[in-house]
């Protein structure tokens, strides 16, 4: 692997809103209004941070109809991915917004969240 590659992973993980959506996308399958509504940013800024998750192969995009769905890689080419998500229960489960995103996620409603 690649200088630029391993790069690429870790600067995925220096953002805690990116942190946050893995931690999300480990419970629930969502889209972007989704994770939009959880985060409280605006589209063009989540859209940056699933493209850097997505380019470091944390996790990959589905569509299903009109929605596009994002969830974590279950099969990534590099195994360090899957050991790193494997691990962030240990490194940051016990935050307070992970806590408290968990129970925001429950409610998540795309139907009522991308019709807004």
């Amino acid at each position: 692997m690649k200088m630029s590659e391993k790069t690429k992973i870790f600067k995925a993980l220096s953002d805690f809103n990116r942190l946050r959506i893995l931690k999300a996308l480990q419970s629930k399958v969502l889209c972007v209004c989704e994770i939009r509504g959880l985060l409280n940013l605006a589209n063009s800024t989540v859209s940056q941070h699933l493209k850097i998750l997505k380019e470091a192969g944390f996790i990959v995009e589905s569509k299903n109809g009109k929605w596009v769905n994002y969830l974590i890689n279950t099969n990534p080419s590099d195994q360090r991915i899957s050991s790193i998500l494997s691990s962030l229960d240990f490194w940051i489960d016990d935050e307070e917004s992970i806590i408290a995103d968990k129970k925001v996620i429950k409610n998540l409603c795309r139907e009522e969240i991308c019709a807004a």
